[in-house]
């Protein structure tokens, strides 16, 4: 889907005091941006937030950083910041491929990956958020105990996640499941995004897997 180009959303996103524009300096010590030590979960490519604001909702001692490459997106996140403000969240804009330049051992607790792009030609699988050159990203800064949860509608994604996982040495696969909303188990307090919604809604099975270290 080509996104559309919105003027000027550069410029909101450079001034809005729900983005961390100097992240990096973080890295490490992410207690000093938050001024508490509640644990950090992240959403990579966090798409207009939706889902991660539901969850800061939800969980006001949990500390939500979404991370979006797209600046036309990311204001679609921060308008929603305007009208619902929530202490918990802050964003960041960034290509995921330069993730660990701002999050280091043990800084993370939970990662989220919903409805990534799948790159669907096979000359860019190392772009997909879960492949081994990601999995091996994440394992840098997330908590021994922490785990990633993973959501798509797209069977080709979702196929090749499990496999990647699979013949990982570092992850293990503790739950999948190819229909999550027909799977009571691991629906039990889903939170939906807003793609997984309408792709519901179409009728598609909604793929999802959790990992953590084998």
């Amino acid at each position: 889907m080509r996104l559309r180009n919105i003027p000027g959303a550069t410029e909101e996103i450079a001034q809005s005091k729900y983005c961390i524009h100097d992240a990096q300096q973080y890295k490490g010590n992410w207690s000093n941006f938050w001024g508490n030590n509640h644990p950090i979960h992240i959403e990579v490519g966090m798409g207009k937030g939706q889902f991660i604001m539901d969850l800061a909702k939800l969980h006001p001692d949990i500390n939500y950083i979404g991370i979006e490459k797209y600046s036309s997106v990311l204001l679609r996140g921060l308008q929603k910041m305007e009208i619902e403000p929530l202490d918990n969240v802050r964003f960041i804009r960034m290509d995921a491929e330069y993730i660990c330049d701002f999050f280091g051992e043990n800084d993370v607790d939970r990662i989220y990956l919903n409805f990534s792009d799948p790159w669907p030609k096979d000359r860019h699988a190392r772009r997909r958020l879960t492949s081994h050159q990601f999995l091996e990203r994440y394992d840098t800064f997330l908590i021994s105990d922490g785990h990633i949860e993973f959501k798509t509608d797209n069977d080709g994604l979702f196929q090749f996640s499990l496999d990647e996982a699979n013949e990982s040495e570092t992850w293990h696969i503790d739950a999948h499941t190819w229909d999550l909303h027909n799977d009571q188990a691991m629906c039990e307090g889903n939170v939906m995004t807003e793609y997984e919604k309408k792709f519901s809604e179409m009728g598609h099975p909604i793929h999802k897997m959790i990992l953590s270290r084998s």
